[in-house]
């Protein structure tokens, strides 16, 4: 299992939430997309969660340095489970 740590979300025009989570090098990502009611009724997002290796992506090259900041930023300041 790897940490990874929430750097981005995203809500669209149909109720969705994508939300990527990255490792603390920003290099590999985990992205989960869920019904934004599930926020709300579901009891949040966590700063981080444990994946699979084989469940991660690598990140846009553009992005990676963001993601690493956010991931370190999450890192420092949370638990993996602490409701963000």
């Amino acid at each position: 299992m790897t940490a990874v740590w929430l750097v981005d979300r995203q809500f669209d025009s149909k109720g969705l939430v994508r939300l990527t989570y990255a490792t603390e090098d920003g290099e590999r990502v985990h992205t989960k997309e869920l019904a934004e009611q599930r926020l709300v009724t579901g009891g949040g997002v966590t700063a981080g969660r444990d994946v699979d290796e084989d469940a991660l992506g690598e990140a846009p090259p553009e992005e990676v340095e963001r993601f690493a900041a956010e991931a370190s930023r999450m890192a420092a300041e949370h638990d993996l489970d602490d409701t963000v």
